[in-house]
C-alpha cells in the first residue's frame, strides 16, 4: 500500500527548484552576451522558489511543514550513528540529515539568488568580491546537490524504495510496524 507524503506543491517547488539551478549552471558557463538573461531569470525563479517552500514550509501539509522534518542536534546525531551502523530507521518524511540537507541547499540557492541580484544593482555591480562570493556558493551548491543525490541513492537502496519516483507522484510505501516517521 502507498500513502501520500509529499503535496503538489512540495513536488512542484522541488523540480523547479531543480531546474532553475540547473540552467543556471549551464548558462553560467556560455559567453556571457549569449545567456546573461536565462541565467538571471533562472536565479530568480530560485529564490523564489525557495521562497514560496520556506513559507509553505509553515503553513503546508503535514510532510511539507519544518516542524515534521527539521530535528535538533541529537535526533541528527542518533540518526546519523544509526546509519553508520547500517541500522537507521525509515521516514516516511525526511530523515534527520536529509531535513538539514534541505535547509542547506535552500539557504545556498537563496544566497546565490541574493548575491546574483546584488551584483546587477548600482550599488555593487562589478565589485570582484562579491562575483567570487557568488561562484564559491555555486560551487558550494554544486557540491550539497552531489551530497543530496547520493543520500537519495543511498537511501533508496538501503530502504528499498524509489524516493525520485516518490517526488513526482507524491507517494511511497506505507509505514511498517518498525518504520517511524
Amino acid at each position: 500500500m502507498r500513502v501520500r507524503v509529499w503535496d503538489g506543491l512540495v513536488r512542484m517547488l522541488h523540480w523547479t527548484l531543480a531546474a532553475a539551478v540547473a540552467t543556471c549552471l549551464i548558462s553560467g558557463h556560455w559567453p556571457p552576451s549569449h545567456f546573461d538573461d536565462w541565467h538571471h531569470t533562472a536565479g530568480y525563479v530560485a529564490g523564489a522558489a525557495v521562497a514560496l517552500r520556506l513559507a509553505w514550509g509553515f503553513t503546508g501539509s503535514r510532510y511539507a511543514r519544518l516542524a515534521q522534518f527539521v530535528r535538533g542536534p541529537h535526533a541528527v546525531l542518533a540518526y546519523a550513528r544509526a546509519l553508520r551502523a547500517g541500522r537507521e530507521p525509515r521516514h516516511l518524511g525526511h530523515n534527520p540529515l536529509g531535513g538539514w540537507m534541505v535547509l542547506a541547499l535552500w539557504s545556498t540557492a537563496a544566497a546565490l539568488a541574493l548575491t546574483g541580484w546584488l551584483y546587477t544593482t548600482e550599488w555593487l555591480w562589478g565589485y570582484d568580491w562579491l562575483s567570487e562570493l557568488h561562484a564559491w556558493l555555486a560551487w558550494g551548491l554544486i557540491a550539497l546537490v552531489i551530497g543530496h543525490l547520493g543520500g537519495v541513492a543511498m537511501t533508496s537502496w538501503r530502504h528499498h524504495e524509489n524516493l525520485v519516483g516518490a517526488m513526482f507522484s507524491g507517494r511511497k510505501r506505507a509505514p511498517e510496524a518498525d518504520d517511524i516517521d
